[in-house]
C-alpha cells in the first residue's frame, strides 16, 4: 500500500497541487504498489435478507465493513499524497534532515502493511452475503472489522502528524521545484539570444571565432538540461542552468560590444601612429637642448639626461613596431592581442613623452634658478618658519620629534645655498635638494597636525 500527506494548510493544497504536476514532468515517479482487493471495498453483493436479530447482527458487521473499508481508502489516498511529498524533498534535498525523513517515512509504510494486511484478514475471513450467516460469526466480524478499522484511524493520525513535521523540508523543496522550469527556459532563451547576436555580428563581417567557440562549448550543457532533473537531480539543473545563462548572457554581451570593440581599436591605431610620428619629431629636438645644458650648466646638471636622445629614439622604434603588430592583429580579429599591443605601445611613448619633456624641463628650472635663486630659497625658508610656529603653537618648547627634523631643515638649506658660491655651481642638486627639505617639512606638518586633530 502507498502513502501521502494529509495536507494540514488550505494554502498549501494549490501548492502541493502544482509541485505534484511538477513532480510527474520532471521525475520518474516510482510506482505505487495497491493491494488487489476484489472484495475490499465492496459494499456487498445481492443477498437475502431475513428479519428478525440475525439481521441486525449482519447490518452491523456489514456497517463496521463499510467503515473500516472507508478508513482503509483514506489512509491509501494520504499515503499515496506523502510519498509524492517525499520524493518532491529527495529529489531536491540531500540533507541529513530530508534522510531521516525518508527512514521515518519507510517505517511508516511497514506499520501501513500490517494494520492493512489485518484489515484484509478480516475482510477475507468473514463472508457477510452467505444466506447462512450465523449472528455469532457476524458479531465476531463486526468485532474484527471494528478493530481494523481503529488501527487504520490511529494509523493515519501517525501519518498526518508526520506529513506536519515535513512542512520547511516540503516547502524549500517546493521553492526549488517552482524555480526550475522557468530556470531552465531562461537558460534555453539565453543560448538563443546569443546565438542571434553572434549570427548578427557575423553578418556584418567579424569572425568572432572566440565567442564561437565560448557557444559551442555550451551545447552539452544545453543536453543535459534537455535531458532533465530527473536524470541530473534539481539542484545540479538549477545551478547548471544559471550557469547558462550566466555564459551566454556574457557571449550575447560580448558579440554586441565587438562593432564598438572594432572601432575603438581602429580610433587608437590612428590616435597612437599620429602620437609617435610626433613624438619622433620632438625626439630630435633633445640633442640641441643637451647642447645648451652643457654648454652653460655644470657636469652634474645634465649628466643624467646624456641617454635620452638614443633611448627615446630606441622606444619609438619599437613602438612604431608593435603598432604593426596590433595593425596585423586588427586585421586578423584577434582583439585581445590586438589590445594588449596598444597598451605595450602607449606605455613606450608615455616613456619616450616622459624623457623628451623632463630635458626640456631641466633647461627652464636651470635656467629660472641660474637667474633668481632667491625666489627658490624663499619659498623654502617660509614653509619651514610655517611649519616652526605649528610645532611651537600651545607649547614652551617644542616636541623633540619635530623640532629636530626642521632643525635639520634649516641646516639642509643654509648647505644648499653655499653650495652656489663659486664659478659653476650646480644648480640641480641645488633645486633638488631644497625640493626635498619641503618634502620633510611637510612630513613633520601632517605629523602634527595628525597627533593634535583638526584644529591644529
Amino acid at each position: 500500500m502507498t502513502a501521502t500527506h494529509a495536507r494540514p494548510r488550505a494554502g498549501a493544497s494549490a501548492r502541493a497541487g502544482f509541485v505534484r504536476g511538477v513532480v510527474a514532468l520532471v521525475l520518474m515517479p516510482l510506482p505505487l504498489v495497491v493491494a488487489a482487493l476484489p472484495a475490499a471495498f465492496a459494499g456487498g453483493g445481492t443477498r437475502r435478507w431475513f428479519g428478525g436479530r440475525g439481521d441486525s447482527r449482519r447490518a452491523e458487521a456489514q456497517a463496521a465493513k463499510d467503515a473500516a473499508a472507508a478508513a482503509f481508502y483514506e489512509l491509501d489516498t494520504a499515503q499515496r499524497d506523502l510519498r509524492i511529498s517525499i520524493e518532491t524533498i529527495t529529489a531536491v534535498d540531500g540533507s541529513p534532515g530530508a534522510r531521516r525523513a525518508v527512514e521515518e517515512f519507510t517505517a511508516l509504510g511497514h506499520r501501513i502493511d500490517e494494520v492493512s494486511h489485518a484489515y484484509i484478514t478480516a475482510v477475507d475471513t468473514h463472508d457477510l452475503d452467505r444466506d447462512d450467516l450465523d449472528p455469532s460469526v457476524a458479531v465476531r466480524a463486526r468485532t474484527e472489522l471494528t478493530g481494523a478499522k481503529d488501527e487504520l484511524v490511529r494509523v493515519r493520525g501517525e501519518l498526518e502528524r508526520f506529513a506536519q513535521g515535513l512542512g520547511p523540508l516540503l516547502e524549500k523543496a517546493e521553492t526549488q521545484l517552482a524555480r526550475l522550469a522557468p530556470s531552465v527556459e531562461r537558460a534555453r532563451q539565453a543560448l538563443l539570444t546569443a546565438s542571434n547576436a553572434l549570427d548578427d555580428v557575423r553578418a556584418s563581417g567579424m569572425r568572432a571565432d572566440d565567442l564561437a567557440a565560448g557557444l559551442a562549448a555550451l551545447a552539452p550543457e544545453l543536453t543535459r538540461l534537455n535531458e532533465g532533473a530527473g536524470r541530473h537531480g534539481v539542484p545540479e539543473t538549477l545551478q547548471r542552468a544559471d550557469r547558462v545563462v550566466r555564459e551566454a548572457e556574457a557571449i550575447r554581451a560580448e558579440a554586441g560590444r565587438l562593432p564598438e570593440r572594432a572601432a575603438e581599436i581602429d580610433k587608437r591605431l590612428v590616435s597612437l601612429r599620429t602620437r609617435a610620428q610626433a613624438l619622433t619629431t620632438r625626439t630630435e629636438g633633445v640633442e640641441p637642448v643637451l647642447s645648451e645644458l652643457r654648454r652653460r650648466f655644470a657636469v652634474a646638471c645634465w649628466q643624467d639626461l646624456q641617454p635620452v636622445p638614443a633611448q627615446a629614439g630606441e622606444d619609438v622604434r619599437r613602438a612604431e613596431e608593435k603598432l604593426k603588430e596590433a595593425t596585423k592583429a586588427r586585421d586578423e580579429q584577434r582583439w585581445p592581442d590586438a589590445t594588449a599591443l596598444l597598451t605595450t605601445v602607449r606605455a613606450l611613448l608615455n616613456s619616450v613623452d616622459e624623457a623628451v619633456s623632463a630635458a626640456g624641463d631641466r633647461l627652464r628650472r636651470l635656467d629660472a634658478v641660474a637667474k633668481d635663486p632667491e625666489q627658490e630659497i624663499q619659498r623654502t625658508r617660509f614653509a619651514i618658519r610655517d611649519a616652526q610656529r605649528l610645532a611651537m603653537a600651545g607649547r614652551n618648547t617644542p616636541d623633540p620629534r619635530h623640532a629636530r627634523p626642521l632643525d635639520d631643515c634649516v641646516a639642509r638649506l643654509d648647505r644648499a645655498v653655499a653650495g652656489l658660491e663659486g664659478r659653476h655651481p650646480d644648480y640641480w642638486h641645488f633645486l633638488t635638494e631644497l625640493e626635498a627639505v619641503r618634502q620633510t617639512v611637510a612630513r613633520v606638518v601632517g605629523l602634527i597636525r595628525s597627533e593634535r586633530g583638526p584644529a591644529a
